[in-house]
């Protein structure tokens, strides 16, 4: 049922239930109980308890021995009780490494590769392929991608355990289209093109800049107030980025607390690839950015034209940061950018609670969050 938290097993745990009376496999990172399916199997029990308390990757696969159907692959999702425990599963995770625990399966040909547990991703390509809708709710129990969201958010019962773990698997929906968040009127002010960021900001931040220059004698004053608010603006990205979008582990365990972190970032990293939902609407900037505006009159009071300059500044600052957002998920990029854009998809399909930085990673260098975590080693399909 959704909102259900399966629970997890140590591969002990798994090993022990070995007999006819309980008899439990993996595949990969799952545990699934078969004991009612024994008796049931076309090739007799003895072959599924041959694997009792073990892993059938391969020999699900093996085409000598017989290489199963989707529909043994359906047959084994129903009996899905649980995960293997994310200590054993996530040990060589740590320190950047990664940890085979998934399996692909497509048009009845297996394939075993090894993924992030905390993703179920092994590289950046996996973020653009899409989902199916059907098989994916079949499996997690979380929403329906083809239904409006934040309905079944609302009043789907999710605790925020299962809720983090399934908003941290990237899905891909209809070639990178908009999933319905409301369904309704309310939808297109869920929805912002990229270029809607410079076309309001722009003007403002010009504006904006003359009219706080004029409270100089010189243009190096003004132009250092200016480059200190956008160097201001980095670290503020930074913040932003890690303690308000990433507040995870201190997420109220109830609807409003996981709604409203949903439609803040949840939805960006449940659909990371989602052109109309990357950069931030012009509303939400607003409400985000008042305070700002109040701080910088104050630090600066001394000074009304330099508060000024140096808003303007970090609201420069904040055009560049959404645009680089989105040119990272979805253009070509020169090399310095290459390098960014790999490291900031690492964030969404390997390591979530690293790698804060979009516009560069100075910050995580200096907190100790920089993300290091290197793709997952190749395996060769079964």
């Amino acid at each position: 049922m959704p909102g259900k938290i399966l629970p997890t097993f140590t591969p002990a745990e798994v090993a022990s239930h070995n007999t006819e009376k309980s008899c439990y496999v993996t595949l990969g990172s799952k545990v699934y109980d078969v004991t009612s399916f024994v008796d049931d199997h076309p090739g007799g029990g003895d072959l599924i308890l041959e694997y009792a308390g073990k892993d059938v990757t391969e020999i699900m696969a093996d085409v000598v021995s017989h290489q199963h159907t989707d529909s043994a692959y359906e047959i084994l999702d129903e009996c899905h009780v649980g995960f293997v425990s994310a200590d054993s599963t996530a040990k060589s995770m740590a320190n950047g490494e990664a940890k085979a625990t998934g399996m692909e399966h497509t048009n009845g040909q297996a394939e075993s590769r090894p993924v992030y547990a905390t993703t179920g991703m092994s590289k950046e390509e996996d973020l653009s392929v899409d989902t199916d809708p059907v098989s994916d709710y079949r499996t997690h129990k979380f929403l329906d991608l083809n239904k409006p969201l934040f309905g079944q958010l609302w009043y789907g019962g999710f605790k925020k355990e299962f809720y983090l773990e399934q908003v941290h698997r990237p899905r891909h929906y209809r070639g990178g289209e908009s999933a319905p968040l409301f369904g309704n009127f309310l939808e297109p002010l869920t929805k912002t093109a990229w270029y809607i960021v410079p076309i309001i900001w722009f003007p403002v931040v010009t504006y904006g800049t003359l009219i706080g220059a004029t409270g100089f004698t010189n243009i190096v004053e003004p132009a250092a107030y200016w480059i200190l608010g956008l160097c201001i603006w980095t670290l503020v990205e930074y913040g932003l980025h890690r303690f308000l979008f990433h507040v995870d582990k201190f997420l109220p365990d109830n609807r409003v607390g996981i709604s409203l972190h949903f439609v803040l970032h949840g939805i960006h990293h449940y659909l990371p690839m989602d052109k109309y939902r990357l950069v931030m609407p012009p509303t939400l900037f607003l409400i985000l950015a008042a305070p700002f505006y109040k701080l910088a009159h104050a630090v600066f009071s001394y000074n009304w034209h330099a508060a000024v300059m140096v808003y303007c500044g970090g609201i420069f600052g904040y055009i560049c940061y959404d645009m680089t957002h989105y040119f990272l998920h979805h253009r070509n990029l020169p090399l310095y950018y290459k390098e960014l854009k790999k490291y900031h998809l690492q964030h969404h399909f390997a390591d979530f609670e690293n790698g804060f930085g979009v516009t560069s990673r100075f910050w995580d260098k200096v907190f100790g969050t920089e993300l290091e975590t290197p793709p997952p080693k190749e395996v060769k399909a079964q």
